[in-house]
């Protein structure tokens, strides 16, 4: 992440901190909580209503993601202006636990949860972002 687009990611950031909470880690990723079934039913239905001419699959939209030594913030990021729009979430890292990491050609992602079972959060890392992938994955128990 480039100068400019950290500085406006701590600027949105730094009113949520709590006293005494310091911002660890600040990336973009992609989040998805679709599934591989949900996103093929997608594009095979866009290409029947195409008479084939496309198919569309879905997706994710760029996020900032800043990892704090307490909670996880998700901004929904302005592809053109290069800063946060909108704060999404806020996750407590208390309890969260990923899965393994699957790397890829140009990217490479877990899969953040409670460990209650519930459905998790798949975070998906640019190439460039793995030295920031890496020390979020350090941040994170595996999941057992």
């Amino acid at each position: 992440m480039n100068g400019k687009r950290r500085r406006l990611l701590l600027a949105a950031v730094t009113p949520l901190l709590e006293p005494g909470e310091r911002v660890e880690v600040t990336t973009i990723v992609n989040l998805s909580s679709v599934t591989v079934r949900r996103t093929a039913a997608f594009a095979a239905a866009s290409a029947i209503l195409s008479a084939g001419a496309t198919a569309v699959v879905p997706v994710p939209t760029p996020m900032y993601l800043a990892m704090t030594d307490r909670r996880f913030f998700v901004f929904r990021a302005n592809p053109t202006f290069a800063r946060p729009e909108e704060h999404l979430m806020t996750i407590p890292r208390a309890g969260l636990v990923r899965t393994e990491i699957k790397e890829r050609i140009l990217n490479s992602s877990f899969v953040v949860s409670s460990g209650a079972g519930e459905q998790g959060l798949k975070i998906i890392f640019p190439l460039l972002g793995r030295r920031e992938r890496d020390r979020i994955a350090a941040a994170l128990p595996l999941a057992g």
